[in-house]
Order: C-alpha cells, then sequence, then structure tokens
C-alpha cells in the first residue's frame, strides 16, 4: 500500500477529548474518528488491524470445533419479554419501532436469540453437545461512553454459546472456553488475568472476566501474583481432564473482580508479597447460567430414554474492537503505537528519504515491487519532509521499517530500524531478502 494514495490522515497533537493513550494513539494515527458521542468510523488502518484480530479469533474457534453463524443486529422484543430480561438493561437498550409498532431491539447481548434458534433444532441427545459463535456489532447506550473504542455505545463483539447435556459436560464446554480464551490472549501477545466476576444481567452460577493489568484501566481488581506463573497455552482442548485441570489449576489461584472481592479470604490464601491490588480492561468475560434460558423458551432434549430434559447452556464473550486499544495501552511508547508482529496491520514500513532523489526513489518502487507480494508493506512515497515520514511511521507503529537513502544505496546498504527497541542496523542488499524472511516470521 502507497501511503500517497492511502486514506490517511495523522494528526501532530494529542485530541483534546481523549484521555487514554489509546484513544490517543488511534485518533493520532489515522485508525479512528468520532461520528459522535461513543460511536466512530474504523478507518482502513483501524479497519485492518480490527480484521486481523477478528480473524485470528475466528480461526482458532473454527480449529476447535466451534461452529460460526452469524445472527442478526435487529432482535425482536418478544424473545426478551419470554426471557424476563426485557427491563434488566434499563435505558442501555436501544428500541427502536418498526412500521407496525412493533418494539425491535439493537441487540446488546444473544442469548435470548440464540436458546430460541437451538430450542427449535437441538432435539435429540444425539445433537448435544453444541458450540457456536459468531461475530457482531452491539449497542448499548452507555451514560458515560469515554476512553474511545475502550468504552463506547457501537462495538465489536464474538460471542460463543455452549449447549450440553447436563452440569457435568457444561461445565467440560466451560473449562474448554476458558482455556481457549487465555490461548487467545497469548496470541494476541497480552498478558491477561482471569478472575471471578459477579454475572451481572447475564445471570448464571459462574463467571469470570479476562482482564488485561493497566493503570489506565477502570476495573478494579485482585489477585495473588502466582497466577502469572500458569501456563495452559499448550493443553489439547480435546483432552477432557486436561482441560478441567488446568482450568482448576488457574481458579485454584486467588484472583477476584472488585464486585466478588473477600478480602479475609484474599489475606488467608495469599502470602503477603504476592497480594496485588491493581486495575485493568476487561477484555473477555464466560458465564455459565445452566438452563436458565432453556427454562424461559422450552429448550428441551429427549434422552435415550425417551425423558425429556432441559439444555444446559453457557455464554462467551471477547470485546473485539476493545480489543484494538487494549493492545495498544500494552504497547506504546512516546512516539506511538508499538504493534506486536501478530497483529500489526503491516509487516513493513518502507519510507524513501528523499522523494526528489532519483537513486532512493527507484530502489524504494524496485523493493517495493518485489516484496509487494510476499509481505504487507506500508510504503510512504509521499512527497513531504523526511522527519514528517519517520515519525508517522513511528506513530502507526510497525513492526520493522526499511530506510532507504541515496548514500547507504551507493554502498550497497540499507537500513532498518525494530519499532521496539529503535535499534538500526545496516543490512547488505544482497542480504535483505534472507534478513526479512527470517526477521518476519510470526
Amino acid at each position: 500500500m502507497k501511503l500517497s494514495k492511502y486514506y490517511s490522515f495523522t494528526l501532530r497533537e494529542d485530541p483534546n477529548e481523549a484521555f487514554l493513550n489509546s484513544h490517543k494513539l488511534m485518533l493520532r494515527a489515522g485508525m479512528i474518528r468520532q461520528a459522535t458521542s461513543g460511536i466512530y468510523t474504523w478507518l482502513p488502518l483501524g479497519l485492518k488491524v480490527l480484521n486481523k484480530i477478528k480473524d485470528l479469533i475466528r480461526e482458532i474457534h473454527i480449529k476447535n470445533d466451534i461452529y460460526e453463524i452469524l445472527m442478526p443486529t435487529i432482535q425482536p422484543s418478544d424473545i426478551w419479554k419470554k426471557s424476563g430480561r426485557f427491563n434488566d438493561y434499563g435505558k442501555e437498550m436501544l428500541k427502536i419501532y418498526d412500521r407496525n409498532d412493533n418494539i425491535l431491539l439493537y441487540g446488546p447481548t444473544n442469548e435470548e436469540m440464540i436458546t430460541d434458534l437451538v430450542s427449535n433444532d437441538l432435539k435429540s441427545y444425539k445433537d448435544l453437545p453444541k458450540l457456536l459463535f459468531h461475530t457482531q456489532w452491539k449497542f448499548r447506550d452507555e451514560i458515560r461512553p469515554r476512553f474511545g473504542v475502550m468504552r463506547c455505545r457501537e462495538f465489536l463483539m464474538k460471542d460463543a454459546y455452549s449447549f450440553d447435556l447436563d452440569y457435568e459436560s457444561s461445565y467440560f464446554s466451560y473449562c474448554k472456553m476458558f482455556i481457549l480464551y487465555m490461548k487467545i490472549f497469548k496470541l494476541l501477545g497480552l498478558n491477561v488475568i482471569p478472575v471471578k466476576a459477579d454475572s451481572g444481567p447475564i445471570g448464571g452460577a459462574l463467571s469470570h472476566e479476562f482482564i488485561l493489568e493497566t493503570s489506565n484501566g477502570e476495573t478494579s481488581f485482585f489477585y495473588d501474583k502466582a497466577i502469572l506463573d500458569k501456563d495452559c497455552f499448550n493443553i489439547n482442548l480435546n483432552e477432557k481432564d486436561l482441560v478441567i485441570k488446568a482450568t482448576e489449576d488457574l481458579l485454584s489461584v486467588y484472583s477476584s473482580s472488585s464486585e466478588t472481592h473477600d478480602e479475609s479470604l484474599f489475606k488467608k490464601e495469599t502470602s503477603h508479597q504476592n497480594q496485588i491490588s491493581s486495575k485493568g480492561i476487561e477484555v473477555g468475560h464466560i458465564f455459565y447460567f445452566g438452563t436458565k434460558y432453556s427454562e424461559a423458551f422450552d429448550a428441551n432434549y429427549i434422552t435415550s430414554n425417551g425423558e425429556k430434559k432441559l439444555i444446559h447452556s453457557g455464554s462467551y464473550g471477547i470485546g473485539v474492537s476493545r480489543l484494538v486499544a487494549a493492545i495498544i495501552e500494552a504497547n506504546n511508547d512516546d512516539k506511538g503505537i508499538i504493534w506486536p508482529k501478530q497483529v500489526s496491520p503491516y509487516d513493513l514500513g518502507l519510507i524513501n528519504v528523499r522523494f526528489d532523489n532519483r537513486i532512493s526513489k527507484d530502489y524504494s518502487e524496485e523493493f517495493y515491487k518485489k516484496f509487494i507480494n510476499k509481505y504487507e508493506i506500508i510504503y510512504d512515497d509521499r512527497e513531504v519532509r523526511t522527519g514528517k515520514k519517520f515519525n508517522d511511521m513511528d506513530l502507526i507503529g510497525v513492526p520493522l521499517q526499511v530506510i532507504v537513502g541515496e548514500k547507504n544505496i551507493l554502498n550497497s546498504n540499507i537500513e532498518v530500524k525494530h519499532r521496539n527497541t529503535g535499534k538500526l542496523e545496516l543490512i547488505s542488499l544482497d542480504k535483505i531478502e534472507s534478513y526479512l524472511e527470517k526477521y518476519c516470521e510470526y
């Protein structure tokens, strides 16, 4: 992608309305623009990152036999009245009317919609278990939308839902999704802490939040730092006993949101030097709610003995758009964003130092044509001053910058800069291909 043709407009100064680093940097880097309070347009750069995160999450779900569907953004109010949750969200729930004066809802979540769906399809014990997911835009009319896409009114959410025969099998689904989420966050380069949480309006007997620790977070939580030493990344999600053991091993270490925190238990179970009180950003939330929604929607199955029983279910959410901001909160400096390789919008940033220099321009064009089909490249070919090119490339945060100048080219060298460390290297032209192959692997 050539910057001269791209829809990219960076800002030199921090916008007055932004307080979090992620909000400032997303606006300055030209990732988003506010349409109205709590609602944003995602510009090409921001959308590219959003889609990368969405695709990573999607792929790991499908690989683990969790099947993708797509439910509508607009839901009938009847199903929410049926579950008894029509008034639970209060003014956060956006209600609209069709031409026949029927009340419709811009869905804040999908427990009713999915349970209504499966109640008509999952009729036999042979149909279970089932794990389904979708990624869809949600709307909650927050009283104080703030912090950019961290807390806004319209947001992209990945929801998964489990349907099982009984508590035992449903508990395995819960543990499977718990470990899956820990894997996802690690793949995204995030050190996320699972904490016991309140179920809120979704309800249920078992609930955990996944929190990214940051000083700018709005969620207070408490944990034993021994949980940071737990690693479940290599657990096979088809191995029931291993999955449950790994989950319970993590949950055996104290970690709790402020809503469920027990100070006396915290001090009893956690050594003084390991007691951490902190703030963070919630990036995921999972729930087991048993038969709560199945009862409302008559979601039954027939056992092998011909007995009718209620389906057990759970839900599992990840804030996809929120993750963009969370990753930036965890990866930035005074110059801008520092993208982890796996979610960076581009593999390489190519800078022609002098747009009016024939040698550097010709080599930049040659480099771009040679590697554009192998790597995702953002090429700054604009007719602007060199300082702006360097500043914008640091702001955008691409992991590796390739800097083309006449002097180096004449000496058969090219300069590269690593965004995370600021390290500069001179690479001979005949070795740049192998260098990129080694560096861009992830």
